[in-house]
């Protein structure tokens, strides 16, 4: 998509997110942090507190996305971090997000693209930038649960869709719990 910069999340930018999940952070007050807990610790937590957690780990200098701009206005949103950050994946009873094997991975879990600007290619720029930020930061391997269906409407587009991951080099590596775990494998960068 041309025309689209893309930014590592920093406490710089947050201002930005906040712009751009609007008042009800994101997806029904997720502020994008469904993956960072388990379950019962996300329900327990208020709209209020699921933002904080994302601002505190964008002050602490995690940069626990990226975000697309048009200009000056956000755009879009992708979540990503190493796979240890996200306490839901790494429950032993999720079948689905489960760990295929012990090497260390980075993980792309969630996209957010403001309304008006759905459908033009914002999600595909920022998975496009995922490899140049993995393996700016020592990464060699990059994960995604994509859904296969889109036609169950935005809501369930948040991970992505398996034709965008394909397009951008994943290939699926397993399906565990029978959902697609897509891979793409970075050149270790020389020092």
């Amino acid at each position: 998509m041309t025309g689209v910069r893309i930014e590592p999340v920093t406490a710089e930018h947050w201002d930005d997110v906040v712009a751009l999940f609007g008042p009800n952070g994101a997806y029904a007050n997720c502020w994008c942090t469904w993956w960072m807990w388990r379950s019962a610790d996300w329900d327990r937590r208020r709209a209020a507190e699921r933002r904080d957690e994302l601002h505190h780990r964008v002050e602490s200098g995690e940069q626990p996305g990226l975000l697309a701009y048009d200009g000056a206005d956000p755009i879009g949103w992708c979540a990503l971090a190493p796979r240890e950050r996200y306490a839901r994946l790494d429950n032993p009873r999720a079948r689905t997000y489960r760990r295929l094997d012990e090497r260390p991975s980075w993980v792309v879990t969630c996209f957010f693209v403001r309304r008006d600007r759905r459908g033009q290619g914002v999600a595909t720029a920022l998975l496009a930038a995922v490899a140049e930020f993995v393996a700016a930061r020592g990464g060699t391997l990059v994960e995604g649960y994509p859904t296969e269906h889109p036609e169950q409407g935005p809501a369930a587009m948040y991970t992505g869709t398996v034709p965008m991951f394909t397009d951008a080099g994943f290939t699926e590596a397993a399906r565990p719990g029978g959902r697609p775990l897509m891979r793409l494998e970075l050149p270790r960068r020389r020092t």
